[in-house]
């Protein structure tokens, strides 16, 4: 007797981005501390090169890779999207993803804009969230209060930031990051009705 194979329903992948010193790293730590969302969508680690921020964990916020390993990891095809951005390499890993999406799992990633360019091309049915200030000089405040630049990179971030908020039309979602709360609760919304309409 023949058993009929139940199809599981491929889940959706979001993309949330933006310029650097946009805040999308703590709009997504935000976002998935909902247990109702943290319940349907998951979140993946990326890769980088550069040295971990204070309270940055190796493999709960980033994978700290040195350029050795992470040169090795990109010709083994290890990689959905890697960018060079300023001095460091970013990567999202494509095996995990890929396997989470076959069972019918919601993946988030948090991504940089010149990766997110990378997904949208290679991924069919993607969900982009772009977040942006709302203005340059709230930016510019942002990176500066990290303390964690040059003034060579702190110049290099908002140049980029110009040029990647001209990207923002690729995305299906746009938000300006003000009053937090606000924000992630408008995120949340953004997800649950994409999942919705799938259902």
């Amino acid at each position: 007797m023949n058993k009929k194979r139940i199809k599981i329903k491929r889940g959706k992948l979001f993309v949330l981005s933006g310029p650097s010193g946009s805040g999308k790293t703590t709009l997504h730590k935000c976002v998935l501390k909902n247990k109702d969302i943290a319940k349907i969508l998951i979140k993946t680690i990326s890769a980088t090169t550069r040295a971990p921020r204070e309270n940055e964990k190796h493999g709960r916020d980033y994978l700290f890779f040195t350029e050795k390993e992470f040169s090795y990891r990109r010709k083994i095809g290890y990689f959905l999207e890697w960018k060079k951005v300023f001095d460091n390499y970013y990567g999202t890993p494509k095996k995990n993803v890929e396997a989470l999406l076959k069972k019918g799992k919601n993946v988030l990633l948090c991504i940089d804009v010149q990766g997110a360019k990378d997904v949208f091309l290679k991924k069919k049915g993607v969900v982009g969230i772009f977040v942006k200030t709302k203005n340059l000089d709230v930016l510019r405040k942002r990176l500066k209060s990290r303390g964690s630049e040059t003034v060579q990179d702190f110049k290099k971030r908002i140049l980029t930031a110009q040029k990647e908020l001209k990207e923002k039309d690729q995305y299906a979602h746009v938000v300006i990051n003000d009053v937090l709360s606000k924000v992630v609760k408008k995120i949340e919304t953004i997800i649950l009705d994409e999942i919705k309409q799938e259902e």
